[in-house]
């Protein structure tokens, strides 16, 4: 934006400048043409009358029948009628007076070689002036823009981070100019609080519905593990019971997550034996899953908290399991660290591509079948060991979540 106001500035110099040089050498030279013409006509008329007394032109800067004349003029005076005529001839440009003086042509000329030499000299001079004053006020106008851009360019960087969850990011860090700028600036620092406590009071939320929740359901587990077995009301209230407990489970998980009290536990770790290790305990679907590591991933090290790396994991597993087909494959890239979940059916839904995982959305077709919080959760805990974590739709179809640890050097020892 710097250069595009610098040369808008340059450009709009050029058309001042120009317009003003067009007005200028019009202007005088109109007003020396019409001087001239004046005073040719002046000294025609003196000429003409000393003509009559005497017979004579010399010394009045008259000339008979001169050679030189227009041909205009010469017909205009034959019709016994006086004129003037700005004209070039060999010798230069000239005002021409003429007249009829009984069968002969009365004529002036006034050399104006000179006059149009100093309008040329003016227009050079009007030139370079637009040159000097473009050289003196295009780097004030870059250094404005300048500063104006860099000024846009923080509020938007500012804008990015709170678009990724920086909620304390703010522009306006001191006082600045009261212009258009500011007033975006400050638009933007207000959205960001207002967002920032709207987003705190929902976590606040969430987290003391969790722990109000945990007690009376713990003596609500206590209580269904009680029931005498082998009825089914008895089985079905277990697994409810069991599937609330898992819910508030995960929203406690959630909330430590926003409330950025969990610290990951860094050790160094070799991913394609986790991966595999993982996927053969009891606990996962029982739905076909295959686990493929790549040559060069089983001695690759990475630096990561592995109790998080496979909650991580077994929350992708499940949810593929959960919202797509058989079979889910688990790779781990030959790089060591990049492990990729993906199932074979529909895909995810865009709004899960477009915005990435909310909690309880799920975005599936059938109602009932998930809260949205297993996404949510993998993301924060990748957030939290410093990974990316990527949502995409295979071309063929399926959904396929990619997890890339961050790069490490070894550790050996």
């Amino acid at each position: 934006m710097r250069w595009r106001i610098a040369a808008l500035v340059a450009a709009a110099i050029c058309a001042v400048a120009a317009a003003v040089g067009f007005i200028v050498h019009h202007a005088s030279r109109d007003r020396e043409l019409n001087q001239a013409r004046d005073a040719a006509s002046t000294t025609l008329d003196r000429a003409a009358l000393t003509y009559a007394r005497s017979g004579t032109v010399q010394g009045t800067g008259a000339v008979l029948d001169a050679p030189g004349l227009p041909e205009g003029l010469r017909d205009l005076a034959a019709r016994g009628r006086k004129g003037t005529e700005y004209a070039t001839d060999p010798e230069g440009p000239a005002m021409w007076a003429a007249r009829p003086a009984g069968e002969r042509v009365l004529s002036v000329r006034i050399d104006l070689t000179t006059t149009l030499r100093d309008i040329g000299a003016l227009d050079t001079s009007m030139a370079w002036a637009g040159v000097l004053t473009t050289a003196v006020v295009l780097p004030l106008g870059v250094v404005s823009a300048g500063r104006m851009s860099r000024r846009l360019r923080a509020a938007a960087g500012t804008a990015r981070r709170i678009a990724d969850g920086d909620l304390d990011a703010r522009i306006e860090a001191a006082p600045r100019p009261r212009d258009e700028i500011a007033e975006i600036s400050t638009a933007v620092d207000t959205m960001a609080a207002a967002l920032q406590q709207r987003l705190r009071s929902e976590q606040r939320f969430t987290a003391d519905v969790a722990h109000e929740l945990r007690t009376p359901l713990m003596g609500l587990v206590t209580a269904a593990e009680l029931l005498p077995e082998g009825g089914q009301a008895a089985g079905y209230v277990r697994d409810r019971v069991r599937v609330l407990a898992a819910l508030v489970e995960d929203l406690l998980e959630i909330s430590r997550l926003d409330a950025g009290a969990e610290r990951p536990d860094l050790s160094p770790c070799r991913l394609g034996p986790l991966v595999e290790d993982m996927a053969a305990r009891p606990g996962l679907p029982a739905a076909p899953m295959e686990v493929v590591v790549e040559e060069g991933a089983e001695s690759a090290e990475v630096w990561t908290d592995p109790r998080r790396l496979e909650r991580i994991l077994s929350n992708l597993i499940v949810n593929a399991h959960r919202h797509g087909s058989p079979p889910v494959t688990v790779t781990v890239a030959a790089d060591g660290r990049t492990v990729k979940v993906r199932d074979h059916g529909s895909g995810y839904p865009d709004a899960v591509l477009d915005d990435g995982p909310q909690r309880f959305r799920t975005g599936a077709r059938e109602r009932g079948t998930g809260h949205g919080l297993g996404l949510t959760i993998a993301l924060g805990q990748a957030q939290l060991i410093g990974a990316t974590l990527e949502f995409t739709n295979a071309r063929d179809g399926g959904a396929e979540a990619t997890l890339r640890l961050p790069e490490k050097e070894p550790i050996h020892g």
